[in-house]
């Protein structure tokens, strides 16, 4: 199955709290989406593997996933290794995506940053002939996504390019709230975290508020990336 995006997440719910409205928004106009998440966030405070998987395929269903796999990685120890480069280059090269998505290199979580650099090490590699691969004792073929972008975390940027997500919002944040064990429940008895505060959710909703005031829409995500972006002067003239 070949998809036209695939986005690389360390945890579960990462993906949704940077660039859920951009998932939700290529869903819709008919776009093949992936997540693949390394780990299965079993170090998180509050809740557990079986409750996170299960707010992982709801949160799944609301952005309109085409699929969404789980490496299994162990959680917290998220680094470059050729192992863990391998097991993304095999993904890679299994759904052939035209563009992938990474956390941005900077940010608070270690495992961010470890996921990052995984992906663009294996971006590369997924090309080289030479570096070989198989699924289930079947040698893949070489392929490299046309790009990769980074989405933001905790840590800001300068955008290279700021998606409008004003129709996409409302699903953004039932994706995100599909993860009950993780934020903000009055009635939950576990520990107070950085992202169950109240907070949090605020942050997210005046974050995406910003960023669409800086392309004069209501919502946005944005995205960095590290080479040069064509920009078809034509099509704005239509």
């Amino acid at each position: 199955m070949e998809l036209d995006v695939l986005v690389f997440a360390a945890h579960p719910d990462d993906a949704e709290l940077s660039m859920g409205g951009t998932i939700h928004k290529l869903a819709v106009n008919g776009k093949r989406i992936g997540i693949v998440d390394l780990c299965e966030g079993e170090l998180g405070t509050r809740g557990n593997v079986e409750t996170r998987k299960q707010e992982a395929a709801d949160a799944s269903k609301i952005l309109k996933l085409t699929v969404r796999e789980n490496l299994g990685l162990p959680d917290g120890e998220i680094r470059r290794s050729k192992e863990y480069v391998k097991a993304v280059v095999r993904e890679i090269r299994k759904y052939k995506p035209k563009i992938i998505f990474a956390p941005f290199p900077n940010d608070r979580h270690p495992d961010h940053i470890g996921t990052s650099q995984i992906v663009k090490e294996a971006m590369f590699f997924s090309g080289v002939n030479k570096f070989e691969t198989e699924i289930n004792g079947i040698v893949q073929n070489p392929y490299r996504p046309n790009k990769l972008f980074y989405y933001m975390q905790t840590f800001e940027f300068k955008p290279s390019f700021i998606v409008d997500i004003s129709q996409n919002m409302d699903s953004k944040m039932d994706a995100v709230r599909a993860y009950k064990t993780q934020f903000y429940d009055p009635n939950s008895k576990e520990p107070e975290t950085f992202i169950s505060n109240p907070l949090f959710i605020q942050h997210l909703e005046t974050r995406a508020k910003y960023y669409g005031f800086l392309i004069r829409k209501l919502y946005g995500e944005p995205f960095y990336s590290e080479e040069d972006i064509e920009l078809d002067v034509i099509s704005l003239l239509q």
